[in-house]
């Protein structure tokens, strides 16, 4: 059987990983390299995602796949640091004695917001998809905790669609980060990075014969006697792992539209640390971004030779056309870089950079099999509900590609 996979993300790479042992796969991605949102930037002495990363211990579908390509043993356990930027000020949060020494809760609170943090690891997410984060926060924990708290975070993932998020989201958020010791949270990096695991799953899917087509964007898939012919090419099976909504547009199969948001992120080297060491900072103060994000506060600096520095921000529609000057230009205003110490700086939009887990988001995900022959995988997919995640994708990837052998026998 001939399969056509749409995307050459990990979602489709893993799908294509599954399948090209027994069926003839082509991949069509649409940008000059595979990877999706985990292809690298390439400098001179060293490859880094466009787009920051990190896992988790509990990232089980990850850490088989890495065991598979033999990438499990370099695999390191690093402590990620986090903090707080409020009233021009770094507040680290990381280790007890800065979270009791943080200002804006007293102690009660403080006592109120670990309790609820324990809680919540085992609360039951289906029956919070109908309930906005704010409205449970403010409900469990008061406003003051809320605003000074968990605001912040949902600002910086969510931007003005954070008061629509619904508290499965967030109680998830909290339950994936819970491996934290006095040192920080216990985050997974792959040395060298990830560019490896996608470079090795290319490796494999061309030694099994598949076919990976870069540079090419699909515009049309239409069904054909049993099989679908896409671009003009005909193929038994149809896996597409674009949003649902582009798939639509493509193959004419109606879908109710899911929230999306996209992201803008500008990545730099400098030979500064504008976080005082902490890894990741969310941006309590009003910021045309939510997190900067500082990857050698996580990886040892002297891997690179500079800093590494992510400045996340989200967007609905479009982003301002001028994105990059304004928040490189707000970004060394705010955390005294001067210009001269940036090296080099690269900006990344991505107009799907995945959904947005609005209360009821679980009665949207759409049906992976929506017409006969074509499945769907992808961010949008149960396994990434409801938080997306490396491991998610893997997991999408992997059930797809179940689904379609079932179907083909």
């Amino acid at each position: 059987m001939h399969i056509c996979v749409i995307g050459g993300g990990l979602t489709g790479l893993s799908a294509a990983f599954r399948l090209s042992g027994s069926h003839e796969v082509t991949i069509l991605e649409m940008n000059e390299e595979a990877g999706g949102c985990l292809s690298s930037y390439h400098l001179p002495d060293y490859a880094i995602e466009s787009l920051y990363h990190h896992c988790f211990s509990g990232d089980r579908h990850l850490l088989s796949l890495l065991d598979e390509l033999d990438l499990l043993r370099d695999l390191e356990w690093l402590h990620g640091s986090t903090g707080y930027l409020v009233n021009n000020q770094i507040h680290p949060l990381t280790t007890p004695l800065q979270i009791i020494r943080y200002p804006l809760l007293s102690f009660v609170e403080k006592i109120r917001l670990a309790f609820f943090v324990l809680r919540s690891r085992s609360a039951d997410r289906g029956k919070l998809d109908s309930i906005p984060a704010k409205t449970y926060c403010v409900d469990q924990l008061g406003e003051r905790i809320y605003s000074s708290f968990f605001e912040p975070l949902l600002r910086s993932k969510f931007g003005d669609q954070r008061d629509d998020v619904s508290a499965a989201w967030l109680v998830s958020r909290i339950a994936i980060r819970s491996d934290r010791g006095p040192e920080g949270e216990r985050l997974g990096y792959l040395k060298g990075g990830y560019i490896r695991l996608i470079d090795s799953l290319l490796s494999y899917l061309n030694a099994e014969g598949c076919r990976i087509v870069t540079g090419h964007r699909v515009i049309s898939a239409t069904p054909d006697e049993g099989g679908w012919i896409v671009d003009g090419t005909r193929y038994d099976c149809l896996i597409s792992t674009l949003p649902p909504q582009e798939t639509a547009r493509i193959c004419s199969v109606p879908f109710t539209p899911l929230p999306y948001q996209g992201s803008a992120c500008l990545t730099l080297g400098t030979s500064l640390d504008p976080t005082n060491g902490i890894y990741w900072v969310n941006m309590g103060d009003p910021a045309p971004y939510g997190a900067v994000i500082t990857h050698t506060n996580l990886v040892p600096y002297d891997r690179y030779g500079e800093h590494i520095v992510y400045i996340a921000s989200y967007f609905r529609g479009n982003p301002p056309e001028d994105s990059e000057e304004i928040l490189l230009s707000d970004f060394c205003s705010r955390f005294d870089i001067p210009r001269d110490q940036i090296h080099w700086h690269r900006l990344r939009i991505e107009p799907f950079a995945g959904p947005v887990y609005v209360t009821g988001y679980r009665s949207l995900i759409p049906d992976p099999n929506p017409a006969p022959g074509l499945f769907i995988a992808g961010m949008f997919s149960p396994e990434n509900y409801p938080e997306r995640s490396m491991d998610g994708s893997i997991r999408a990837g992997e059930e797809i590609a179940r689904r379609v052998m079932e179907w083909s026998d």
